[in-house]
């Protein structure tokens, strides 16, 4: 006979309840399954608007890959950055305004770097950079400011443990037993678990070209955008993937796989890969060395090894620093921390095969660390800059000093009502019913190590797009209404593969889980289907609570309104895109609120195409901006497509623009209405810059 269960109905009011505890049936308002930023920031958006909220967090830890190591944040334009998402970062800056936050640098020698932006905005009170506990702090003081209820250790029963009325979930319990009742629930876990369980329909994947219309979706073999591949060894110089190097019958290295790569833009079931962001530190008395790894095996590492005997040396280039001496460290080059290829089952697979799963990821960069720092077939400079590195011995304290969250870049993606792709992030279709808003480069790390035909080793899957800030829509969020009709998605969105490389960021999650909490609160006070709520009474809350919902151009400082100028002038915000491109404001003056610059990454795997729509047909004088600077390309790659041909030429950018210091001409052209200036980085010899094109009639 079964042992009986004492069950107690509870509603909780605030603090934080033990899993430990009698098993009891919770019900709330709003029931948010998960412990990441967005399941923080949705719970807090339901107390606000008068609901109750019942965090359920399968994690000890609060605040997912935010506190767990990512905090060089991926702004993207920070401008698009509102609501309780800004708020979070203006709560980090109060706790840096603090004193004793400066324990291991002085606050005045802190360099200030973020990635696209300062790192503190002193004018808007916010810090974009900052070290794991501080922002695990904020997180723990939003859910005591709020007097959240919050379980932790709590694991979604995925076999039979979501009950549904219809297409309504009614409950779902743990596997402790413990059931949680409620009117909406969020699913803002990194896996979709409880989406899954409820019978929505979802995506593992990369869906093929032809799915979408998209240009950067599926296999992308041959395409090269960042340097994480073993193109961007000195000289290009070609390695062998087998254990005696050009003898295939010796075996295969560790980490390089033996399947096809698969024909390109044909979709699959790889996903992008994971890693662990590290925070490491070079100041002695907060230093742990790198821990060797119980299964630590150095043959694991010698495809690194053959890569350090090229002459590649790029291995400390994303030490990123954060307050204190630290970093955020993330991967680089064709072999870093990034586990490529271990991964493809983590998404659906069992609680049991994501631990095995987590624990290789684990023991693959802890023994990669290790390797660099203390392996012979280690250049010796490079092993002795490594040993001045180690884990940070007050950064997860209860885990060996070893990040918390495995970063998992993809997972499942919801199929819902709306399906966000490249199409709205580039702007060749328009976005209906924004909720909120994006703005970082399209990227998707690798997916595979494959085989050439030639013989030789290749990584594939790294895509970097740039994009100008676009909208997210409601619709990405709410599962189709026949399926769920009170389950809101902020995390696995509905969105491609290669959309989500550019919304999965960390800023657009939290922004996405006050968006979505707005929904289902205003659905629970109308007595609706999520689904069925009106937008524009939605859009007026989120604006109210400060949300961005869309992009409005402002110019300030030393930019120059291009819609004041004569003609018609393209931005470079108006630009499509190809690779990295980074934005900056560091010369005297340029167009609008910023110009672009490759990286000086001299690869050409960057471009930038200024489309125009022209009043008439007829001749037009075309100008370039750019800024200039001594450490700029000499020899920018410029193409003028008009109704003639196309003219190519080369500007030299270290030389000042003679035309208001913000052009030069390219000449006079005959064009029909379109318009086209390409610009590339083709054998660049410094940094390429796009700031804007000019037509001007004659």
């Amino acid at each position: 006979m079964p042992a009986l269960r004492l069950v107690v109905t509870v509603l909780f009011l605030s603090s934080t309840v033990s899993a430990s505890e009698v098993t009891t049936k919770h019900s709330a308002d709003v029931i948010v399954y998960g412990g990441t930023s967005a399941a923080i920031i949705a719970a807090v958006q339901a107390k606000r608007m008068g609901r109750t909220a019942i965090v359920v967090s399968p994690d000890q830890h609060l605040g997912g890959l935010t506190s767990g190591g990512l905090g060089w944040t991926d702004t993207g334009r920070k401008e698009v950055i509102g609501g309780l998402a800004r708020n979070f970062y203006h709560r980090v800056w109060k706790e840096y305004q603090k004193p004793e936050a400066w324990t291991f640098q002085k606050k005045e020698t802190y360099g200030d770097k973020g990635q696209g932006t300062v790192a503190v905005d002193g004018g808007q009170r916010t810090m974009w950079i900052f070290e794991p506990h501080v922002a695990e702090k904020v997180f723990e003081d939003l859910i005591r400011d709020y007097r959240i209820p919050v379980l932790r250790n709590e694991w979604l029963n995925r076999n039979g443990g979501v009950e549904k009325d219809g297409n309504r979930i009614v409950s779902f319990e743990t596997l402790s037993g413990n059931q949680f009742h409620g009117r909406m629930f969020i699913d803002a876990t990194y896996e979709g678990d409880l989406m899954a369980a409820a019978g929505v329909s979802f995506h593992v994947g990369r869906e093929g070209k032809d799915v979408y219309g998209e240009e950067w979706n599926g296999v992308q073999t041959g395409t090269l955008h960042h340097g994480h591949h073993f193109d961007a060894i000195p000289g290009k110089q070609r390695i062998s993937p087998y254990i005696v190097p050009g003898d295939p019958d010796s075996g295969v290295l560790p980490h390089v796989s033996t399947e096809h790569p698969g024909r390109k833009h044909a979709g699959d079931h790889r996903v992008q890969a994971y890693c662990f962001r590290m925070c490491l530190t070079n100041v002695p008395e907060n230093r742990v060395p790198f821990p060797k790894p119980d299964n630590y095996d150095p043959k694991r590492y010698e495809l690194l090894a053959r890569i350090f005997e090229t002459g590649w040396d790029e291995g400390f280039r994303k030490f990123d620093p954060i307050p204190n001496s630290k970093t955020d460290t993330n991967n680089h080059g064709p072999m870093s921390t990034d586990n490529i290829g271990a991964n493809y089952d983590y998404p659906t697979a069992s609680y049991e095969r994501r631990r095995e799963i987590i624990r290789d990821h684990e023991e693959y960069q802890q023994g990669l660390m290790y390797f660099v720092a203390n392996s012979p077939r280690v250049p010796e400079k490079i092993r002795n800059r490594m040993q001045q590195w180690g884990l940070a011995k007050d950064e997860f304290t209860d885990n060996s000093n070893w990040p918390h969250q495995l970063y998992i870049r993809e997972a499942r993606r919801m199929t819902g009502r709306f399906v966000m792709t490249e199409n709205e992030l580039l702007k060749r279709k328009p976005t209906p019913e924004s909720v909120g808003m994006g703005s970082y480069t399209i990227d998707s790390h690798n997916v595979q190590r494959y085989i050439t035909p030639e013989g030789y080793v290749q990584n594939e899957g790294d895509i970097g797009v740039g994009c100008r800030p676009y909208e997210i829509a409601l619709g990405s969020l709410l599962p189709k209404k026949r399926e769920c009709s009170n389950l809101v998605v902020p995390v696995c969105v509905s969105s491609s593969h290669i959309a989500f490389g550019s919304i999965r960021m960390e800023p657009v999650f939290m922004i996405l889980g006050q968006s979505g909490a707005t929904a289902a609160c205003m659905a629970i006070d109308r007595n609706l289907a999520v689904q069925d709520l009106s937008y524009e009474l939605l859009r007026q809350q989120l604006e109210k609570d400060g949300q961005v919902l869309s992009y409005k151009v402002v110019v300030s400082g030393a930019g120059i309104d291009p819609r004041k100028l004569p003609g018609i002038v393209i931005d470079d915000i108006d630009a499509q895109l190809t690779g990295p491109w980074g934005p900056s404001t560091s010369w005297k003056k340029w167009l609008g609120v910023s110009y672009l610059h490759d990286g000086d990454k001299r690869d050409g795997k960057c471009s930038a195409t200024f489309n125009a729509k022209l009043p008439q047909s007829g001749q037009y004088e075309v100008r370039f901006a750019y800024t200039p600077n001594a450490n700029r390309a000499s020899n920018t790659l410029v193409e003028v497509h008009h109704r003639d041909g196309v003219l190519t030429t080369r500007i030299n950018q270290k030389k000042a623009a003679p035309i208001d210091e913000l052009f030069v001409s390219l000449g006079k052209f005959n064009f029909g209405e379109q318009a086209k200036v390409v610009v590339r980085n083709d054998g660049a010899d410094g940094y390429v810059i796009v700031d804007g094109v000019q037509f001007l009639p004659k």
